[in-house]
């Protein structure tokens, strides 16, 4: 038996496409002080009040049109990659979700009931960018429910892995294939984060930037720097595919709020690149490495629909690495570079 786990740490899904599950996740979601980043009593108001009741029947039509048989996409989609990465790594490996479930306690426990004299657990992010809304949440929630329960097995984390030759080849090659058609231009769009994300980054890790300031290509904390870490995966895959500068660029979606956040914004790229000369494109979502409905609906039908409907000739949004084999073979690699976390 093995004496060693693995975790794969997803966001997570409502536990169907009622309005109600959709607004219970929403609200889980939405009250994480990691994603909406406001005092307790205006998060909870406008969580509550506002978001969650008036956003949840869209959200919920939204889920409708790519839930499955089997259920949500991500789930499904998560649960496959870990029968296929439980294939061809020793240790035992269960799946847990930042919101809903599987929980965390839900993954701990499997992994002790499957082998009592567990030692240690690694836990690999699917997150290849540090963010505080994404990688950050899930890190830290999988450590405070460790340390709630008293486990007593060794904990250790994968680090973000935007630029670790693996993730890049398994990115690159899963684009490669849509490269063959004839196209204008590929948008890698990442999912977007406030800038304010960014300027309190780089405040925790003791960058020398002043706050409130963007960072350029130096950023000085580029492990916690999302926005640093993405335009690094874009330049690393360009690189890898031989794409020539003016046929790519990238930008930002699943924006919430009228604050400022990454820019440029996806939606609005798509609407404007037909009068810009792009009528075939291709689109793909670094940010995400197993498709859900940022990538299944936000672009492969709202973003397919904005660009056409601008002027656009052709569309191809290009799916995520999902359960590739050369996805699979990198993270039993990538997993080597975790370190001790208890």
């Amino acid at each position: 038996m093995a004496k060693k786990g693995l975790v794969l740490m997803n966001l997570g899904s409502p536990d169907s496409t009622k309005v109600s599950d959709v607004r219970k996740y929403l609200r889980e979601f939405l009250m994480d002080e990691r994603v909406l980043d406001l005092p307790y009593i205006g998060r909870f108001f406008l969580v509550n009040c506002i978001i969650a009741p008036f956003r949840a029947p869209k959200s919920a039509a939204a889920y409708r049109s790519i839930w499955t048989n089997e259920g949500s996409p991500l789930i499904v989609l998560t649960k496959e990659l870990q029968k296929v990465v439980q294939d061809i790594v020793p240790e035992s490996v269960e799946i847990a979700m930042r919101y809903g479930q599987p929980n965390p306690k839900t993954a701990y426990d499997n992994l002790i009931r499957n082998n009592p004299d567990l030692e240690e657990v690694t836990l690999f992010p699917l997150y290849p960018h540090y963010a505080m809304s994404s990688y950050e949440t899930a890190v830290e929630y999988m450590k405070e429910v460790y340390k709630k329960e008293g486990y007593q097995f060794k904990l250790k984390n994968v680090p973000a892995y935007y630029e670790h030759p693996d993730y890049i080849h398994a990115l690159a090659e899963s684009i490669r294939p849509h490269l063959n058609q004839s196209f204008d231009k590929i948008l890698f769009s990442y999912h977007g984060v406030p800038e304010r994300h960014i300027f309190k980054g780089h405040a925790q890790f003791g960058s020398s930037i002043p706050f409130g300031t963007l960072c350029d290509d130096n950023c000085d904390v580029p492990d916690h720097c999302y926005r640093s870490q993405i335009r690094r995966t874009t330049r690393l895959v360009v690189e890898a595919l031989g794409i020539p500068e003016g046929k790519w660029e990238q930008s930002f979606q699943s924006r919430l709020g009228k604050d400022p956040w990454l820019q440029p914004y996806t939606a609005e790229r798509l609407a404007k690149l037909p009068n810009e000369g792009v009528k075939k494109l291709l689109v793909v979502s670094p940010a995400f490495v197993s498709d859900c409905l940022e990538t299944l609906e936000e672009i492969a039908v709202e973003g397919k629909e904005t660009f056409l409907h601008a002027g656009g000739e052709s569309f191809d949004a290009i799916p995520c690495v999902n359960t590739n084999d050369i996805w699979v073979k990198a993270i039993a690699n990538i997993k080597e570079t975790s370190v001790d976390v208890y």
